[in-house]
């Protein structure tokens, strides 16, 4: 069955895939309703991070528009183990808000796009692991940046929050295995963890493996095989 993977562009260097690609966005509901009638996309395969609620609600708008089918692949959120050291947020706003007054060493695991939100509290020093290499000044003044790609491990993970002193880790609750090991390692080192809850997104058929999702594509989606 052909199939196309699309990029959302962010990240410079992605890894290469055995089918086709494309990168960068639609232009909104219009633009992804257009690329699926052009392309004659018969079944859609929502495997965004779970904390990209825009594009996700435009494939649910999109897929209805056009009648296509739509599955979500998202990985099972984390949830606290005995040890843990958790403080569940809405959103970045409140992560924010929640910080401390007194500076601290904070490891920053959110990504790139929302580091402007934490100028406001600008007497931490943060710690921040990126895919790429920043191309323009950090908004953030005070900032140690690690550029490296995962999977990460436990060992490698508790060493680099031992060697930069971190008092607290700051995490979107993305889930799977692939950026766990932070997690695992703030447990180990007995570090609190700021976890910031995953938006709402409208109801629709979810799974959480590969396996799955290739069961729908052979056995329920209209793929004409």
């Amino acid at each position: 069955m052909p199939a196309v993977l699309s990029y959302a562009g962010r990240t410079q260097s992605p890894l290469a895939q055995p089918v086709p690609t494309r990168t960068g966005g639609f232009g909104g509901i219009g633009g992804l309703v257009t690329f699926l009638k052009e392309n004659a996309i018969t079944a859609i395969v929502d495997a965004t991070h779970p904390f990209a609620a825009q594009m996700s609600t435009h494939a649910i708008e999109a897929a209805g528009i056009t009648g296509t089918n739509l599955l979500a692949l998202e990985a099972d959120p984390w949830v606290a183990m005995p040890g843990d050291k958790w403080t569940c947020v809405a959103d970045i706003d409140a992560a924010v808000a929640a910080l401390d007054d007194e500076p601290q060493h904070i490891f920053l695991a959110i990504g790139r796009l929302n580091l402007a939100n934490f100028a406001s509290r600008p007497r931490h020093h943060y710690l921040l692991r990126l895919v790429d290499r920043p191309k323009s000044p950090l908004p953030l003044p005070n900032t140690t940046v690690i550029v490296e790609r995962g999977p990460f491990t436990l060992e490698n993970d508790t060493a680099l929050m031992r060697a930069h002193g971190i008092d607290l880790v700051v995490a979107k609750n993305a889930g799977g295995t692939g950026a766990r090991a932070k997690i695992d390692a703030a447990r180990s080192l007995k570090l609190p963890v700021m976890m910031i809850d995953r938006p709402v997104i409208a109801d629709r058929p979810v799974v959480s493996t590969v396996d799955e999702v290739m069961h729908w594509l052979v056995h329920d989606a209209d793929l004409g095989v």
